[in-house]
C-alpha cells in the first residue's frame, strides 16, 4: 500500500450506551476509539427534501490500514461530518487495508 494515498486524518468512534445508577435512564454518546490516516472517496451525492427542509446525502468510500476491529455499527468523523459505516471491507488476502462504505446526510449518524 502506498502510505501517500492516507493523506486525511479521520476519527473512528462507536456508540456507547451508560446507565445512570440513580435514576436508571440511558443515554448514548460516542467514543473516540482511533485517530487513523485515510483515503476519502466521495462517490456520489443527492439532494433530497425531508420534513419540508432540503437534505444533502453523500456515498463516499473511506479507506485505512488494516484493522480488525472495526465494526459497521461506528461511525468515522472527517472535516466535521459524521459518516455512517455501513460496510467493512477489508482486504482479507494482503491484510493492508480495510475500505469503509459510508453515507452521511441522511440521518443522525
Amino acid at each position: 500500500m502506498r502510505i501517500g494515498t492516507l493523506n486525511r486524518q479521520v476519527k473512528l468512534q462507536r456508540l456507547v450506551e451508560t446507565q445512570d445508577p440513580d435514576t436508571g435512564a440511558v443515554s448514548k454518546t460516542w467514543q473516540d476509539v482511533a485517530t487513523v490516516w485515510a483515503n476519502v472517496r466521495y462517490l456520489n451525492g443527492v439532494e433530497m427534501l425531508k420534513a419540508d427542509t432540503t437534505i444533502s446525502a453523500a456515498k463516499v468510500s473511506i479507506r485505512i490500514r488494516f484493522r480488525e476491529d472495526v465494526a459497521a455499527k461506528w461511525r468515522v468523523v472527517y472535516a466535521l461530518t459524521n459518516f455512517n459505516i455501513l460496510a467493512v471491507l477489508p482486504d482479507a488476502q494482503g491484510r493492508e487495508y480495510v475500505d469503509l462504505a459510508c453515507d452521511t446526510g441522511a440521518n443522525d449518524g
